[in-house]
């Protein structure tokens, strides 16, 4: 560390008074972020037995935090482009995202139809009542077809949603109607009839052909409802990224508790359904030693459009991410990022396959197909993987990486900051709209890096949580958000950019109408987690005070 940085960020933990530099509303005012110069390939090296491999290679200034979501966003641009829609019936649509517009196959009314059960009539009143005894009580009812004219000066009884018969000029409501049994019909003086009244008019929504939504809807139980009243029995849906998860380390342990010096993996059960609820298709979890060979194998064979790996993203002696995309020919779009927690995360173009590649991805594919048709055959044996989109086998190459840092909260910041971007473009999601909200107490800064503190909301107020370290999960546990940090620190009361996180608002998962009602029935009596009551939170959060045991120097060690 300079001299220069160690006399500065002393003097800026001595004073107690600083309470940081952040401008409100910073990314409403800030800049444009500009597109930086394009890294140089890796091309591939050889092998070599350095036990640092990484430690030779000159130094390189890590990417803006708004920069690397920049870039994820715009760096599978042509990808989504190319992609063909999937059809999906309506009762599997929910949660996709239209591929195309969704223009009306009919017009909407596709005829007159009653909006009020009543009487139809022609012409000013009185009116003649028909003489028929089932007219008298049953009318015009919905479901059936068109009735026969209506003579000026008659009324018939109508059923709401019913085709009104030719003739008719209005629909005088059963309130408001009086058949005194003299065979008349006569309107109350209170509410004289109006010309068009109660009728909804043939394509008083929409007429057939016009745009009713566009290409990147997200397909909620509404548009679902819409698309079925305009006639469509499928959608067409952006076909949602494959993604195959990679944790590595020899450290984890996949159930248990810790011994010997060795940890839980939070890791495997978190970032998969993190993934899907961002609208992936993760086709499996696996966890790998810290081996060079089977981390390369594993990413080499992978046929997912975006392999999602967790820790070796450092230059250790056990980091193998980085020697395997050298030696993969990948091109590193994003190498550390300048946030805290999280800075040694990365984002890479993998190379296309070579033949021997593909060999062995084919094989490991065909060996795959067989455990699935045993498992079929075997309903005790092991759990099949997630059901694919794209039927048989996988021709794709992995296109991106995405390297996650290993420690838990540093991870969910690589998510929100890489993975999320990427897999949004591939999911034909539009961006967010800036979610800025005003902290509730000052928050302490880096130096010079962004910071994501997770935060929670009391009275549109975003309140920080205490357990914010790297390797901690406790405060994204009960978290409503991450706040945006500048580089500083921010003042209580700053307007500070707040992300979502992806279950907070409509998620993704494809529900079943019973999953929904059954949902729904349980949010009556029991509050929604990502909307406990604020007041509460904060409570929690003041009485464990504001020590938050992160390290955020300058020499902050892989988070």
């Amino acid at each position: 560390m300079l001299d220069a940085d160690v006399h500065v960020w002393r003097q800026f933990l001595g004073n107690s008074t600083s309470e940081g530099t952040g401008s409100k509303n910073t990314r409403s005012r800030a800049p444009a972020p500009q597109t930086p110069a394009p890294h140089p390939k890796r091309t591939p090296a050889a092998p070599t037995s350095h036990p640092h491999p990484l430690m030779d290679e000159p130094h390189h200034s890590p990417t803006s935090w708004p920069d690397a979501r920049a870039i994820a966003a715009r760096a599978a641009v042509k990808e989504a482009a190319h992609a063909a829609p999937v059809m999906r019936p309506l009762s599997e649509a929910l949660g996709q995202v239209l591929a195309a517009p969704l223009a009306a196959l009919t017009d909407l009314p596709p005829f007159d139809t009653s909006a009020m059960d009543g009487w139809a009539l022609a012409g000013p009143g009185p009116w003649r009542l028909p003489t028929d005894e089932k007219d008298q009580v049953h009318g015009i009812l919905a479901g059936h077809g068109e009735a026969a004219a209506l003579p000026d000066g008659h009324a018939v009884r109508i059923a709401t949603g019913a085709r009104v018969p030719p003739g008719a000029t209005a629909v005088l409501r059963s309130e408001y109607g009086t058949a005194a049994g003299d065979g008349w019909l006569h309107a109350s003086a209170a509410h004289p009839v109006v010309l068009g009244q109660d009728i909804r008019t043939r394509g008083q929504e929409c007429r057939s052909g016009d745009q009713l939504l566009p290409a990147g809807t997200l397909v909620t139980p509404a548009v679902l409802g819409l698309a079925a009243a305009a006639g469509y029995d499928e959608l067409p849906t952006v076909r949602r990224p494959r993604v195959e998860v990679l944790v590595l380390g020899d450290e984890l342990l996949a159930e248990g508790l810790p011994h010997d010096g060795r940890i839980r993996d939070a890791l495997g059960p978190m970032v998969g359904p993190w993934l899907r609820a961002l609208g992936a298709e993760v086709t499996g979890t696996r966890r790998l030693a810290d081996e060079a060979d089977a981390v390369c194998a594993a990413v080499a064979e992978s046929s997912a459009d975006v392999v999602v790996t967790t820790g070796g993203t450092a230059a250790g002696p056990v980091d193998h991410v980085h020697p395997t995309l050298r030696r993969l020919g990948a091109e590193l779009l994003v190498d550390g990022v300048a946030v805290r927690p999280g800075h040694p995360m990365l984002l890479a173009r993998l190379a296309p396959e070579n033949r021997e590649n593909r060999e062995n991805r084919e094989n490991r594919e065909s060996r795959e197909s067989r455990e699935s048709r045993e498992s079929r055959e075997n309903p005790e044996g092991p759990d099949t993987p997630e059901k694919s989109e794209t039927p048989g086998p996988q021709t794709r190459p992995a296109r991106h990486l995405v390297g996650l840092p290993g420690n838990p909260l540093a991870a969910v910041s690589g998510l929100l900051t890489l993975a999320e971007p990427l897999l949004r473009t591939l999911t034909g999601r539009p961006a967010p709209a800036p979610g800025p909200a005003p902290l509730a107490e000052a928050v302490q800064g880096h130096p010079r890096d962004t910071r994501l503190v997770p935060v929670t909301f009391r009275q549109d107020a975003a309140v920080p949580l205490r357990f914010n370290g790297p390797a901690m999960l406790r405060g994204i546990a009960v978290a409503d958000g991450l706040a945006v940090i500048p580089p500083g620190g921010a003042k209580r009361g700053t307007e500070v950019e707040v992300l979502d996180l992806p279950w907070s608002a409509i998620t993704t998962e494809q529900l079943s109408y019973a999953d929904q009602t059954r949902r729904a029935d349980q949010a009556h009596r029991t509050p929604q987690a990502g909307h406990r009551t604020p007041q509460a939170s904060h409570h929690t959060d003041r009485a464990a005070g504001h020590g938050d045991g992160e390290d955020i120097s300058p020499e902050e060690g892989p988070a």
